[in-house]
């Protein structure tokens, strides 16, 4: 498996990664990024500020889009980007690749410059709790900032950086 900058061609595979993930766990209601207008476009997003957004999709050895994980800049809270779309198809899951995709995500943080990662999630989303405190981050208070109001978590962690 590999883990590869988001290109155009990853686009459909990986909007339909992330919808059927939502669906599964009773997340394909509005107030979620199940109805975002760019899930379909999301190279376009990312690779308009490559200077403050980067995602990866991890694929396996027929370059079939495994997972993904995005970084962009998050406006609530200062030097830092949030962690955005960590989605795995079910046939991976439980085989250590979101720790990989984890460790991508907060290499990359540190290289454009963030200070700390900022993520929301919801609590159907158990494993990805988990996930989430394993690596180290802490729960925190909503944001003011937040856009999707579906949300019910909120998690930060401070890099360290070298």
């Amino acid at each position: 498996m590999t883990v590869r900058k988001l290109s155009v061609e990853y686009d459909k595979a990986l909007a339909e990664l992330v919808r059927d993930n939502l669906r599964k766990y009773g997340l394909d209601i509005p107030g979620t990024v199940y109805f975002d207008d760019n899930l379909y476009h999301l190279s376009d997003y990312y690779d308009a500020e490559p200077e403050k957004r980067i995602y990866y999709v991890l694929v396996d050895g027929t370059d079939k889009v495994l997972g993904g994980i995005g970084l962009a800049e998050f406006n609530g809270i200062e030097d830092c980007a949030e962690l955005q779309k960590l989605y795995l198809c079910d046939s991976v899951k439980g085989k250590g690749l979101g720790y990989k995709l984890m460790e991508h995500a907060e290499r990359a943080a540190g290289e454009l410059g963030y200070k700390r990662i900022y993520l929301e999630t919801h609590n159907n989303l158990k494993a990805a709790i988990h996930l989430y405190e394993k690596c180290g981050y802490k729960e925190i208070k909503r944001p003011e900032s937040v856009v999707h109001s579906t949300m019910n978590r909120f998690f930060l962690k401070e890099l360290q950086l070298r």
